[in-house]
């Protein structure tokens, strides 16, 4: 990577602060109390966006850092709450000049320590094509499963269930098995079986299916069956695609759920029926993501990458409903990088602040010194920043995140060599002017 960046590219390689300060990136921060500044608090950095947006600013148009980024977030097998970014930031370049540097950078790699060549370009995909067709927006695209909407011919129905749902707001899809009558039984897809399990723990209440039968017959559930008229069945089986003996797994409800329901259930019955090649390599960018997604708990839009992603530029007018000028990598279905081009005017970035609900007073607490440096004629600018852990991780054909760093913690968080976290003596917290409020809970 060093490699590539410096003697290919003219990169130079720059060390940011660890300690910072506390702003919203969309994870939680680890903070530290500060001694020297009593009642005031240190944030460890979630990544170097704010740092690398200002070298930007003070003239270095090509930077690096392999970074030390710390989010505490609860963890899965490929996520830590300490791990190593490639981060990078270029000035004067458009998101298909970033992408295209980024290609290079990728193949290079591959090439080395794979021996791959890879082929050029990559494929790309917008977020609305990999929510329709996938149901993510980091899509395994080594085998062909598609999910199907159906929720046009479903919404007069008399099938409640499907009616309902759409009439909700929700929508229906089908998650089309070729050869699944043959493969699939019904107690898998019943209360109690493991089909069932994967879309509960999705959030679906159950599963509904039809079976395509000879003669193009179908075999479900009567309530199904009887809302379905012969023409009605035909479109159904025309959207799908569906031939005899293939299996049609349905799912309703709230496009969210139902999204994450049936990509679920085609990562497992894809593994299941041997449709994913290990040694397949598929790179995949996803372009165009939404700015903003809605934070029900909070009542609140929040930015779905980070709130310094530029808006595209023929969105401005609306950015509620914008596309953002930001782009993924996808490695064989996990995401490896991301990045977009930045905001690098003053007034956009103080309506994408006001848009995730920021005051103006918040917002110059926050972020000041970053809007007071859009004052002195900031470059157009955007980078990527790559989990290199995770990337390892991938090389290697590990499946855990944990085999590929050298004391890495538990999915509690906890250091087993060290124990830590752990308590730490009185008079460091009379230093520092902190006390816990925990209180163990008494054992019953």
């Amino acid at each position: 990577i060093r490699r590539c960046l410096e003697d290919r590219f003219n990169f130079m390689e720059i060390e940011t602060p660890i300690l910072t300060r506390s702003t919203p990136e969309g994870a939680r921060d680890f903070i530290l109390p500060s001694r020297v500044n009593l009642g005031e608090w240190f944030a460890l950095p979630q990544s170097p966006q704010l740092f690398k947006q200002l070298l930007m600013v003070s003239g270095c148009d090509r930077y690096y850092q392999v970074a030390r980024c710390f989010r505490d977030e609860d963890l899965r097998a490929d996520r830590q709450p300490e791990f190593t970014q490639l981060d990078m930031e270029m000035s004067f370049m458009s998101q298909e000049d970033i992408i295209d540097l980024n290609e290079e950078l990728i193949w290079q790699i591959f090439k080395e320590i794979k021996g791959v060549e890879l082929a050029r370009p990559f494929p790309r995909m917008t977020y609305a094509t990999a929510m329709a067709d996938y149901g993510c927006d980091k899509p395994d695209t080594r085998f062909d499963l598609k999910l199907v909407n159906v929720s046009e011919l479903f919404k007069n129905s008399q099938f409640k269930v499907f009616s309902g749902a759409i009439a909700s707001g929700g929508i229906v899809k089908i998650l089309p098995i070729p050869g699944g009558n043959e493969s699939i039984s019904n107690v898998r897809i019943k209360p109690g079986g493991n089909l069932f399990k994967e879309a509960a723990e999705a959030g679906a209440k159950g599963l509904a299916y039809i079976r395509v039968l000879e003669g193009n017959e179908i075999d479900t559930i009567g309530a199904i069956k009887d809302s379905l008229s012969a023409e009605s069945k035909q479109q159904l089986l025309t959207l799908t695609g569906a031939k005899p003996g293939d299996l049609l797994l349905f799912a309703a409800g709230d496009a969210a759920m139902v999204n994450k329901t049936l990509d679920r259930l085609r990562l497992v019955i894809g593994r299941e029926l041997g449709l994913i090649d290990d040694d397949k390599v598929n790179l995949l960018w996803v372009t165009d993501f939404p700015m903003f997604e809605y934070n029900a708990d909070e009542k609140r839009l929040e930015a779905l990458h980070h709130p310094f992603t530029a808006p595209h530029p023929d969105d401005i007018a609306d950015l509620t409903t914008a596309r953002a000028q930001a782009y993924d990598i996808i490695f064989n279905g996990t995401e490896v990088g991301g990045g977009s081009v930045r905001i690098h005017q003053r007034e956009v970035q103080e309506k994408v602040f006001s848009a995730i609900g920021l005051s103006p007073e918040e917002a110059n607490d926050k972020f000041g010194f970053l809007l007071e440096a859009f004052e002195y004629g900031t470059p157009p600018h955007g980078g990527i920043a790559y989990g290199l852990d995770r990337l390892v991780m991938l090389l290697a054909g590990e499946d855990s995140i944990r085999d590929v760093i050298a004391f890495p913690k538990t999915q509690q968080a906890r250091c087993l060599l060290t124990n830590a976290p752990a308590n730490v003596d009185a008079k460091q917290l009379k230093e520092l002017e902190v006390i816990s409020t925990y209180k163990p809970k008494k054992d019953t």
